[in-house]
């Protein structure tokens, strides 16, 4: 007789990880009984682990749908930070967007008005003026959960004062303050302990098969180490496989409308002190052209394959401190390959990805320029995938298949959302009063001709770094 789960969820990653914990732990098990995570790799191992690890409120719209499903996810973050006694160093360090571009500044303070209109906080605007507001301190590398809302600064005297090492062109920066980051692995293995510790079973694996009869998930198989395959009767499969959640929509006969793309990030360690330690995840929004010699800018033009590099390139490069006050390490981030890709293991990068991280970074800070010598030592580079939707909004909830549902296209926001969405899948499973924003993250939205119109007409703002 094949083992029996009344839920199986396919992958271990953070997704994966928060829904059992949702079940197990929050719900305390309430119609949920026998729960199995099944994954061929260690917990967190995949995707969880190559993330940046922030957390923001600070969301586009249409509508206050990703705001309001972001504030949710935070608070559950914060009701997990002090429930664990701090294990995952949950903190409040901020992000803060950048521009030297006029236009740019005005599109970045309406977008800021638009932002805070949706519920994300107040608005604080600096405009180098006595009736300016105070612009609230907190403490570095704590969890300040009063601080909300953004800073608006639209002098660039107050920017070089509080960033004397940013490019002296710069003339806006936003401050979204709800926001920071946190230990991803920490978070994980805290929410899989106490998971566990109710009776979830962690199933070393693969599902390989999956049993449906009259419309409906009656089954799985799983392959084992050592290639043994293991059937599992279950009436509930959950899909939070990431990178790899096409694939098991596949085995139910479902196309899923997911695509991936390659980030990747760079560890650098800032030996010349080029930046203080305490700052929020700093991004500079303006596309940059890098800064080549002449010899080495024909050489690359003449290249059909690097011609790219001599033009310019996306917006969007940050970098965050790693490691705390003690600490000399960057992560630097550049996403300038936007194509979909077929997932691979291990990811590979471009050779040259962290020269042209770092050259296009020093547009924002020109001192990091001084590691494109000898002074910078060989960098370490790791990453993973953005499993996305056309919008960039998630997949939670059920399918056309019975008892088949998902807990995907959490882009590179899973980190973040993880908690919010396993939420909702558990309120699903249990049949309450769902939120406002389940709806927008249903597949069967891609059923609607009005959804799919606003789709068409380009409504949807990503919010993606």
């Amino acid at each position: 007789m094949p083992r029996t789960a009344d839920i199986v969820i396919c992958g271990a990653g953070i997704a994966g990880i928060a829904a059992a914990y949702e079940m197990a732990v929050r719900r305390r098990g309430e119609r949920a009984g026998q729960i199995v995570l099944v994954d061929p790799l260690p917990p967190l191992s995949l995707t969880s682990d190559k993330s940046t690890e922030c957390y923001r409120n600070w969301w586009p719209g249409p509508g206050a749908t990703m705001v309001r499903f972001m504030g949710r996810s935070i608070d559950l973050l914060e009701e997990m930070a002090e429930a664990s006694g701090d294990r995952f160093a949950m903190n409040r360090n901020g992000y803060a967007y950048f521009t030297a571009d006029s236009a740019r500044a005005a599109e970045l303070a309406r977008a800021a008005r638009e932002i805070s209109a949706l519920g994300a906080g107040e608005l604080r605007v600096h405009r180098g003026e006595m009736s300016d507001p105070l612009f609230p301190e907190a403490p570095y590398d704590k969890l300040d959960r009063a601080l909300s809302g953004a800073d608006l600064i639209l002098d660039p005297q107050t920017i070089r004062c509080r960033y004397p090492f940013l490019n002296r062109d710069t003339v806006a920066a936003l401050l979204p303050r709800r926001c920071g980051w946190l230990s991803a692995q920490q978070l994980g293995m805290w929410m899989l302990e106490s998971a566990r510790a109710t009776g979830v079973e962690l199933v070393e694996g693969r599902v390989v098969a999956v049993a449906v009869e009259s419309g409906r998930v009656v089954g799985v198989d799983v392959a084992r180490p050592g290639g043994a395959v293991e059937p599992i009767a279950t009436g509930t499969l959950v899909d939070a496989a990431g990178p790899l959640a096409p694939e098991v929509g596949r085995l139910c006969g479902l196309e899923l409308p997911l695509t991936n793309e390659l980030h990747g990030k760079v560890c650098l360690e800032d030996l010349e002190q080029v930046v203080p330690r305490e700052l929020p995840l700093m991004i500079w929004c303006d596309p940059v052209t890098l800064a080549w010699g002449e010899e080495e800018r024909a050489a690359l033009a003449a290249d059909p394959d690097l011609a790219y590099l001599t033009r310019p390139l996306p917006g969007g490069v940050h970098f965050r401190p790693e490691g705390g006050l003690d600490s000399r390490m960057l992560l630097l981030l550049f996403t300038y390959h936007l194509d979909a890709v077929t997932p691979i293991w291990p990811p590979r990068f471009d050779p040259w990805y962290p020269e042209v991280a770092l050259r296009a970074l020093t547009r924002m800070v020109p001192g990091f320029a001084v590691y494109l010598g000898e002074k910078m030592r060989r960098p370490f580079v790791d990453g993973g995938y953005y499993c996305k939707t056309a919008e960039n909004r998630p997949l939670v909830g059920a399918t056309s298949i019975a008892g088949f549902h998902l807990l995907c296209g959490l882009s590179g926001y899973g980190i973040m959302a993880a908690a919010a969405a396993a939420e909702l899948l558990g309120a699903t499973l249990a049949g309450d009063v769902l939120p406002p924003y389940a709806a927008e993250f249903r597949l069967d939205r891609y059923a609607d001709p009005a959804y799919q119109a606003r789709l068409k007409r380009g409504e949807f703002a990503s919010g993606q770094l």
